[in-house]
């Protein structure tokens, strides 16, 4: 036998490599899953975080005797239990001490053992440990055989294979874990809840099939998180604890302060779970570096032992709310949390529902208390038998001590004393092992006393075995003991996700501070904006805008950094962009191409535009073409289309979309044609169709005529006209009476050559209103409309605009009336329509010029 060992020695034997390979990775696999990465559902820890606890439980170290060096634990531990690396028992003694990790920590340490923000512990040199009180109820009654032990990694020592767990673990400190193939993520939950959601599973424990998750989830209202925060919604939760699978979404608690000076403050005082305060701060300077938040003056941290206080300084002016979206949206201040309720049952993985988890940890307190009580009942019953054999000896004392003192020695004394009073050997060695003085006449009350307690204990714990329901309400009575002593209030809030106060999703104007601005589209179809306010009312006209080469304005546009502008085409095309997309001049002076956010066509070019802040803030969408065909097409069918473009109106050859306005379905509309011609029609005269559909005549036109402007009707306005020359006047719409659709209308141009020849653009507009007209050299006029010339509707017009040689006035725009109705509240009955205003450095100049 010898020989053959000794020729086998150096031998290599051939194998697969799939087959080692496939065999050598199983083997990982499962050690990873069932010994390293996740937790046991009964006692909710891994392997090296019971290893932890119960190392301290036997060096002693309660919650109410001193600390002992971290390092010394992990020498125990390791030697003991868990040969792995010092510092992976370390990193995870250290997180059972972090009190923003553990909902309810399980060790008490001293020292630096980290913080939120992600700094390290100190070495494990220096700190000190101890258990939490909480954390003994873990190991309470292990020493009564209350789980199964196995052997050590060496044989030399014995270790649980799971705690007693008189605490809901898993549930109450949750657990995080990456095995192969397969990870876990479960949330801490709050003690009272969890404790009252285990007494109505008990209560109803012979029609457990029967509960729902709705009727836990009652008393469990959803994760409560170390670090507070808020939970956004229930769906997420009520799903995770159905089917063990689901994500909630979590959000900081932010509250705003004003600060003075017309400035504001942003507060966060907690933070999702798991997310580092540093790196946050962090994300936020970066974003503000970066300009994607541009509304951000200051950035600081205040926070100290009283608590978390991250201070964001607003600029002045700025409205705190989409600075608020742009963080929940950009940083982890709301984040999403998967839930994997995975855990060991049995020794194999699987998903939990809440109902099977809380079921898995009843029935193992079941068994522990089970263990216990045959533990105790075995205990009490041998006690019992020792203190019958002392009564005995004490109800024979004289007989007995005369026996023992003939006796040559104890071995024969021990024989005699179990023959003469039918004892047996135990009894008979407590009574030679009892002392003297328990001969006295107290000492024997005492045992009598003690062994009829004993036997009403023994009583008790028989019962308990022979009815096992009794069983579920000793469960009871440790759970409202448990309440008592460990029981807090819920830390995290549940409110109602993906509501219009709190959504879980944001859209792109919820990121945007919302401004009145004026947005400009060139003739070469640069898009720019600029704030309302920075224009300024002018007598004459100035050189406002700064454009390229060899280009102007063409389009003045009111609206709203939170519109969706829609964009027509000479093409009879609609395309949609966002306001704030278009760049500001402060940053872009000259603008960027429209091709840079929309698919145009070649010779593709825009001719009107409108502001929509909401697409039920009017009921049609009004288009008008050149050669004067009109329709309505609800306004609604142009929500939402996509940014290569839509068919807005179906041209006639050589015809062009020119007008696009805003209406409500009862008013009525005005036609201005170019050789002077005005026809006020009804609205209701003219037919909604479809997208797609080409329209009918509004304006019979004279040969060679075409339509300059279109426009809705303001009974108590003025039809404001401007010819190619500057020239213009404004006439109460009252000296235009109504007429039917498809007339050529009435004249209302004072036919003067030197005047301007033939209307370039027309508005109608009320009195208190202002107007922007701007010239094809982005020479802009902003005025008053009460400063411009009222004149009968034959008579000549006057200079409104001081214009240079072979520069023409291109379009108006009204603008915010003085009376604070503004733009955007207007939209409801007008389009906001194009030009553009002071900027770069001759706004500069302006400025300088208006102060002298």
């Amino acid at each position: 036998m010898a020989e053959q060992q000794q020729l086998q020695i150096g031998n290599i034997r051939s194998i697969e490599i799939e087959t080692e390979m496939k065999n050598a990775y199983l083997d990982y696999a499962m050690s990873v899953i069932t010994a390293r990465a996740l937790p046991d559902v009964r006692d909710g820890l891994k392997p090296v975080q019971r290893r932890i606890l119960y190392t301290m439980g036997e060096m002693g170290l309660r919650h109410n005797v001193a600390f002992k060096k971290c390092a010394r634990i992990v020498g125990d531990v390791m030697g003991r239990y868990h040969p792995h690396g010092d510092q992976a028992v370390y990193d995870a003694l250290v997180r059972l001490a972090q009190d923003f990790t553990m909902r309810y920590p399980l060790i008490d340490g001293q020292g630096n053992f980290g913080s939120i923000d992600d700094d390290p512990a100190a070495a494990m040199r220096y700190t000190e440990a101890r258990l939490t009180e909480i954390a003994e109820e873990l190991l309470l009654d292990i020493d009564k055989d209350t789980v199964n032990f196995y052997d050590n990694f060496d044989g030399s020592l014995k270790q649980p294979g799971v705690l007693p767990a008189k605490i809901p673990n898993l549930l109450l400190n949750g657990t995080a874990g990456i095995a192969v193939g397969m990870a876990t993520n479960i949330p801490p939950h709050n003690l009272n809840e969890v404790i009252d959601a285990i007494n109505y599973l008990i209560a109803n424990w012979d029609k457990i099939d029967d509960i729902e998750v709705d009727d836990l989830m009652k008393f469990i209202q959803g994760p409560d998180f170390p670090t507070a925060g808020i939970i956004l919604g229930a769906e997420g939760i009520k799903q995770a604890y159905a089917t063990g699978n689901g994500r909630i979404v979590v959000r900081g608690k932010i509250h705003t302060e004003e600060a003075g000076g017309g400035k504001s403050r942003i507060v966060i005082t907690e933070l999702p779970f798991q997310v580092n305060k540093a790196a946050l701060i962090e994300r936020i300077a970066d974003l503000v570096r970066d300009r994607r938040i541009e509304d951000i003056g200051d950035l600081r941290d205040e926070s100290d032992r009283q608590g978390m206080s991250i201070i964001i300084e607003l600029k002045r002016g700025i409205d705190p709310n989409p600075v608020i979206n742009q963080l929940l949206k950009y940083t982890p201040l709301q984040s999403g949390f998967t839930i994997n309720m995975l855990a060991l049952v049995d020794g194999e993985p699987k998903v939990l529902s809440l109902k099977r988890m809380l079921q898995l940890y009843v029935q193992h307190r079941q068994d522990v208390i089970t263990r216990r009580t045959k533990f105790d009942l075995e205990k009490a019953k041998a006690r019992a038998h020792i203190l019958e054999g002392l009564k005995i000896a004490l109800d024979h004392l004289d007989e007995v001590i005369k026996t023992i003192r003939q006796s040559p020695d104890a071995d024969v004394a021990k024989e005699r004393l179990m023959k003469r009073f039918k004892l047996d050997d135990l009894q008979a060695q407590a009574i030679l092992d009892m002392q003297l003085r328990r001969l006295a006449a107290l000492e024997r009350k005492k045992i009598e006393e003690e062994l009829a307690e004993l036997k009403k204990t023994i009583k008790h714990l028989e019962d308990l075995l022979k009815h096992p329901k009794k069983i579920l309400g000793v469960i009871l009575d440790e759970l409202a003991d448990l309440k008592k002593r460990f029981g807090d209030v819920r830390r995290t809030h549940i409110s109602e996700g993906g509501t219009e106060e709190q959504p879980t999703e944001f859209k792109a104007e919820d990121l945007v501070q919302e401004q009145p601005v004026l947005v400009s589209i060139t003739q070469r179809g640069y898009i720019s904006r600029v704030p309302l306010s920075s224009v300024r009312r002018t007598a004459g006209g100035s050189k406002s805008v700064q454009t390229r080469e060899e280009d102007a304005v063409q389009y003045l546009l009111p609206a709203n950094t939170r519109d969706t502008l829609l964009i027509f085409t000479n093409k009879g095309k609609a395309y949609p962009l966002r306001a704030h997309q278009a760049p500001d001049v402060e940053r872009t002076p000259k603008g960027l191409p429209l091709n840079n956010f929309l698919s145009f066509e070649q010779n593709e070019r825009v001719t009107s535009a409108v502001a929509v802040g909401d697409f039920s803030q009017a009921e049609f969408l009004t288009t008008a073409t050149m050669q004067g065909r009109v329709k309505r097409t609800p306004l609604v069918e142009f929500d939402g289309i996509r940014s290569s473009g839509v068919a807005a109106i179906n041209l006639s050859e050589g015809d062009e979309l020119g007008w696009a306005r805003l209406t409500h379905g009862d008013g009525e509309l005005m036609f201005v044609t170019e050789q002077g011609q005005a026809m006020r029609c009804k609205e209701e005269d003219v037919p909604v169709q479809g997208r797609t559909a080409g329209g009918v005549y509004g304006i019979k036109l004279n040969e060679g005529d075409k339509v300059a402007s279109m426009d809705f009707v303001q009974p108590d306005g003025f039809l404001l006209i401007v010819t190619a020359k500057g020239f213009g006047k404004r006439t109460p719409i009252k000296e235009y009476s109504v007429q039917g659709r498809n007339t050529k209308g009435v004249s209302t141009l004072g036919r003067d050559p030197a005047r301007g020849g033939v209307i370039a653009t027309a508005r109608v507009v009320n009195e208190d209103d202002d107007v922007t007209i701007i010239s094809t050299n982005g020479v802009v006029l902003r005025s008053r409309v009460a400063n411009l010339p009222k004149q009968k509707r034959t008579s000549k017009e006057t200079a409104v605009m001081t214009l240079k040689e072979g520069d023409a006035v291109a379009s108006i725009a009204r603008l915010e009336s003085k009376n604070g109705s503004s733009a955007k509240e207007a939209s409801a009955k007008e389009p906001k329509q194009a030009a553009l205003p002071l900027n770069g450095d001759e706004n500069k100049k302006a400025k300088a010029k208006s102060n002298q």
